[in-house]
């Protein structure tokens, strides 16, 4: 499998100075990324047209991001509802907590897949204890918990065929691969499929590229490896900042890798020597993404 290349250095494109930049998403439609401050308790938009920063409070945690494919707005996921957002009015409508009976908990990543459905997990506050899961959302409002005693959720993401769904169980540093079945929506025989080294940053966000490879960010690896459905590493790209979050294409041509980072977790001198943490960055590549699937409710 050919080796990626950047075409160009990380670039800071918005210093947001994010307490936990996460959920990067790609609107083709609106030719914009999204992405959260999950500790901010916010929701951002950068439209490289014209630099254009949008910025959304919120009174509580937002972690994970879809658009919606019949109605205006989004999906997301807030500290332990999923809800409806329209950034253009401001409204919000919850629809679903999954974990009632987990107070410690809140929602971590998310992503949508082909066919429509919103796959989001959780994690303890404290990312320290495994009473996370993972949580299929269906365009018909029902839900139903997919995996359980998870150490911090992170992902989804999928082959382009659809026929692998790889999961990021940050707290062990390890990524998963699941057999899935598209139509269904369904996870088969889970295997690990890499296991990161104490130094080597703990697996976070992720996204897949047209050729099938999986480029994973790097919490305290301050870059997003490469690597090819087999696991294993083609190449790194370095991120000025230790806690790398999430990634994902965008752009016209779909080949631009937006980054998102972090400061919480930082000290005064880590901090002062990483004045981009917690900024979202950009860098172009030679790799072509996969349009983010959007919710079908």
């Amino acid at each position: 499998m050919q080796t990626p290349s950047p075409t160009g250095e990380a670039r800071c494109v918005w210093p947001a100075g994010a307490e936990l930049g996460e959920g990067a998403l790609w609107s083709v439609r609106e030719q914009a990324l999204y992405f959260v401050d999950i500790l901010g308790r916010a929701l951002h938009r950068y439209a490289p047209a014209g630099e254009r920063r949008d910025s959304w409070r919120f009174g509580e945690e937002i972690s994970a991001i879809a658009e919606r494919e019949h109605a205006p707005g989004l999906l997301v996921t807030l500290r332990r509802d999923f809800a409806f957002f329209d950034p253009a009015d401001g409204r919000l409508q919850r629809l679903h907590r999954p974990e009632p009976d987990r107070d410690g908990n809140r929602f971590n990543d998310g992503k949508c897949d082909a066919r429509g459905r919103f796959w989001a997990g959780t994690t303890d506050f404290a990312c320290t204890e495994p009473t996370g899961g993972l949580y299929r959302f269906d365009p018909g409002g029902g839900c139903s918990r997919q995996l359980d005693g998870v150490l911090i959720a992170n992902g989804p993401a999928w082959s382009p065929d659809q026929r692998t769904m790889y999961f990021n169980e940050t707290g062990l540093g390890r990524t998963w691969a699941f057999d899935f079945d598209p139509e269904r929506g369904t996870l088969g025989e889970r295997r690990p499929w890499l296991q990161q080294g104490a130094d080597d940053g703990a697996p976070d966000g992720m996204t897949t590229d047209r050729e099938g490879r999986v480029w994973i960010a790097r919490w305290g690896g301050a870059c997003v490896s490469c690597h090819a459905p087999d696991g294993r590493e083609l190449a790194r790209i370095r991120v000025p900042a230790s806690h790398v979050t999430s990634c994902a294409f965008g752009g016209p041509e779909l080949r631009t890798l937006y980054v998102t980072s972090a400061r919480t977790g930082l000290d005064a001198g880590r901090l002062a020597r990483e004045p981009l943490a917690g900024a979202l960055f950009a860098v172009e590549t030679d790799a072509t993404g996969l349009a983010a699937a959007r919710f079908g409710g």
